[in-house]
């Protein structure tokens, strides 16, 4: 079976579009979280080579390389989710006539709902991470992509977000309460500073346009 990650951009959209859950909100999140990558990549490309941003071209390469291992995690990260998901529904399907069907259904729900769990989670993670280094390229990189730096910064705030509520929904279902707590809290962190960091950059932009 063909992987999410590499079918055309049609295609992917009218398999969103279709009566399958999969691809859902959590493969969208991440492939926020990819082309946001994608953007900060693309600044870090059209900076480095250029004399007027000499001072700034190891910097772009070391970022250059941090944003294409985040476009690579991204990318297997919109199978990944779905995968998560197929699992959760295989779960539920287990059989459950005697005790111990029962015990073993409920069981593997619950290792699958965490898996769900996780794999939204470290999108959102490593995402609001990559923030920083946009904010970098859209100060210090070519400023005619200062734009595309920025709309890479609200693709990031996205995925984060959705990825989140991804987080969030599958919380409700998992029986391990000092897990749920310890990631409830972990996620309104990073959902507040993620926020704080797009609004930060946004405004600094706004700033930059004004005086031009």
């Amino acid at each position: 079976m063909k992987l999410l990650s590499e079918l055309p951009v049609k295609e992917f959209l009218l398999v969103t579009a279709g009566d399958d859950p999969v691809p859902g909100g959590g493969s969208v999140s991440a492939l926020c979280g990819a082309l946001s990558a994608a953007l900060g990549q693309m600044v870090t490309n059209l900076t480095i080579g250029r004399k007027k941003y000499a001072e700034q071209e190891e910097n772009m390469k070391e970022m250059a390389v941090v944003f294409n291992t985040c476009l690579d995690e991204f990318a297997k990260a919109i199978d990944a989710d779905s995968n998560a998901y197929n699992t959760v529904f295989s779960a539920y399907k287990l059989p459950k006539e005697t005790e111990r069907e029962k015990t073993i259904r409920t069981q593997k729900i619950q290792e699958a709902i965490k898996i769900a769990a996780e794999v939204p989670f470290q999108v959102a993670q490593k995402t609001y991470k990559m923030m920083d280094f946009i904010s970098i390229v859209a100060k210090t990189g070519n400023q005619n992509a200062v734009t595309d730096a920025c709309v890479a910064m609200m693709c990031a705030r996205t995925a984060v977000l959705g990825a989140l509520l991804n987080v969030r929904i599958n919380l409700t279902s998992i029986q391990d309460l000092e897990y749920v707590d310890n990631l409830k809290r972990e996620c309104d962190r990073i959902e507040e500073k993620a926020i704080e960091k797009e609004q930060k950059l946004l405004a600094w932009l706004k700033s930059v346009l004004n005086n031009f």
